[in-house]
């Protein structure tokens, strides 16, 4: 094993006053956490492996992705279950099935039933963190870069230990490892792991074997929930911003094609009101340009040229950000930017998705141009990709996957007739076996990347799996239109705090539940009970009404209206104050601004 690899299966052994956590691959080295200091030492224990105290709790572990301070003390949190994905460049990667948050240590003394059960919340926010799909590690192969990335790293940089020279936008332990990683001698302990999807399949065609990669990181900066987290922060960081890489792999060569994806990068805002679709609108605010800049600044350094593929509607509240969106570029006035517009819902209206070639065409001299990267050999660099395709929609889910798919089948085709797999006559849509592998891997790619943002899966996903849309697929996607509205209104303020807990924007005091007011504990007003209430109440007395009597009075008739105006009413008043009876995020609450 090279020496700046993470450390893989370990031992742990949790004593009253000590952890012990033993690599089986290297006996000399072993990582010793004091449960009342809170101290980290590596030392080499007596004798072989398994050598900690016999007595204590022993379990084993595959890595540890860090350490996190709440209200009772620090806790250990490491990856109890794996299942290996396959190899990249004959290096083993994993997908993370199971985890755990272990205290490592606790106060010195007592606390109160309040402070319990605001650990107790804190705790089931970790959890449900390590309980999102995917996360994805290595213990040999970097995860957070991409081929090209490797392309310009001297020799130097892959002597680092892996969580220092990884990725940082994609490292989604990044908060809780940075605080486990300040004590000298811990690297190999470190293991960084990323968020998104990833796949790698086998084929052989042509009597040439080749593996077919698909990665998706998706960024910890300005990550959050679907209708809480839009638009561009002052940094310059953009909600559901996705890095996809598509490779392919032979025993001596290597080909990647890299897009991005990320929310409309100004200042927008569409929190949920209880409304099924609540209207985006642009904050108004000076700081536009600056952002928008910032933002675009960073990603023509990262990937080159930038072709901006925005598929939001031309007309109603998307025009209005089409347009500002339009504007904003062109006021920048870069040749590396190019804008390309094209209204997803209005051409293909009518399940008239074979006029997505039209957009294939405008883009076709842009996907000559921006080439691909190939390796061969040991290193040596054929080609370099020039730029990459930015793409986005409302959610950047949906109809961004649709888009990113066909383009990835087009570069896919010009990479396997490089490679020499594919005659110069033959595409990916003439190999049937490779064409339905194809829909299939990026129809799965869509559902992961929307649970991870929405908390469903992807719309639009009978076209992407059949190449056609469906009435079939309508009303599946009718379906989870519903199941949005009621995660995105009733379940998204804990995912987005369990969020800002994990990703270190809010970090817990041990004085929360005694001198200090836990952001958690929120008293709502009396309407928030009682609206609904009487809502229920006048509704269930409007049918009982209805079906009760066996002829209608004119007294009867008056009840009905009575209750029906009842209850009317009060769903006026509910909707009216919406926004209140939304479950928001409570630890970074987020306020509406003025828009326009």
């Amino acid at each position: 094993m090279s020496g700046n690899n993470v450390y893989g299966e370990m031992l742990l052994t949790i004593t009253p006053e000590k952890v012990y956590i033993e690599p089986l691959q290297d006996v000399e080295n072993s990582l010793i956490i004091d449960r009342f200091t809170g101290n980290i030492t590596i030392a080499n224990l007596p004798g072989s492996r398994g050598d900690a105290p016999v007595y204590g709790i022993k379990k084993k572990v595959y890595g540890i992705i860090g350490i996190i301070r709440l209200i009772v003390g620090q806790y250990l949190v490491v990856v109890t279950g794996r299942s290996k994905v396959g190899n990249i460049w004959r290096k083993e990667v994993f997908q993370m099935d199971s985890a755990e948050v272990i205290c490592i240590n606790k106060l010195p003394f007592p606390i109160n039933d309040k402070q319990i059960r605001l650990e107790k919340k804190y705790i089931s926010m970790l959890e449900f963190i390590l309980a999102t799909p995917y996360f994805y590690f290595s213990y040999s192969y970097d995860l957070t870069h991409t081929v090209l990335r490797f392309c310009n790293k001297k020799s130097d940089f892959f002597e680092m230990p892996m969580y220092q020279r990884a990725e940082q936008r994609f490292v989604w332990n990044k908060y809780i490892l940075s605080e486990f990683a300040k004590n000298a001698g811990v690297s190999r302990f470190c293991l960084p792991v990323i968020l998104g999807y990833l796949s790698i399949t086998s084929y052989v065609l042509n009597a040439r074997k080749f593996n077919l990669i698909l990665i998706s990181r998706r960024s910890n900066e300005r990550a959050g929930t679907r209708l809480f987290t839009r638009g561009v922060d002052s940094d310059g960081n953009v909600a559901n911003f996705v890095e996809t890489e598509q490779i392919v792999e032979t025993s001596f060569e290597r080909a990647s094609f890299v897009q991005t994806r990320g929310s409309i990068p100004f200042f927008w805002q569409q929190y949920p009101n209880l409304k099924l679709k609540p209207r985006p609108t642009i904050i108004r605010m000076k700081g536009h340009t600056v952002a928008f800049k910032t933002h675009f600044e960073t990603q023509l350094m990262h990937y080159g040229r930038q072709v901006i593929v925005n598929l939001i509607d031309h007309s109603g509240s998307e025009g209005k950000l089409e347009e500002f969106f339009r504007i904003l570029v062109d006021n920048l006035s870069n040749a590396d930017l190019k804008y390309e517009a094209f209204d997803f819902h209005r051409e293909c209206s009518k399940l008239r998705y074979d006029k997505l070639k039209i957009l294939l065409d405008r883009l076709a001299n842009d996907l000559e141009d921006m080439s691909m990267t190939m390796i061969v050999g040991n290193g040596t660099v054929v080609s370099q990709q020039k730029g990459v395709f930015r793409t986005n929609c409302i959610d950047c889910l949906d109809r961004t996957n649709v888009v990113q798919s066909l383009l990835a089948r087009n570069r896919l085709t010009y990479i396997l007739q490089k490679l020499s797999i594919l005659e110069k006559e033959e595409t990916v849509e003439s190999q049937v076996d490779l064409e339905n592998a194809f829909k299939t891997l990026w129809s799965d790619h869509a559902d992961v990347i929307s649970m991870q943002y929405s908390g469903t899966e992807a719309m639009k996903t009978d076209f992407t799996r059949t190449g056609k849309r469906t009435k079939f697929g309508m009303l599946r996607d009718g379906i989870k239109s519903l199941k949005r509205y009621y995660k995105n209104n009733f379940k998204d303020g804990f995912r987005k705090d369990a969020l800002d807990l994990w990703l270190g924007h809010y970090r817990v005091s041990p004085d929360e539940g005694t001198v200090i007011r836990s952001p958690l504990d929120v008293k709502k007003d009396f309407k928030y009970a009682a609206f609904p209430l009487i809502f229920l109440m006048a509704t269930a007395m409007f049918f009982a009404n209805l079906v009760s009597p066996t002829e209608y009075t004119t007294d009867t008739l008056m009840s009905l209206l009575l209750w029906c105006s009842l209850a009317s009413a009060t769903l006026v008043a509910i909707f009216y104050y919406g926004s209140e009876y939304v479950n928001g995020p409570k630890l970074c609450p987020i306020l509406k601004s003025p828009s326009f």
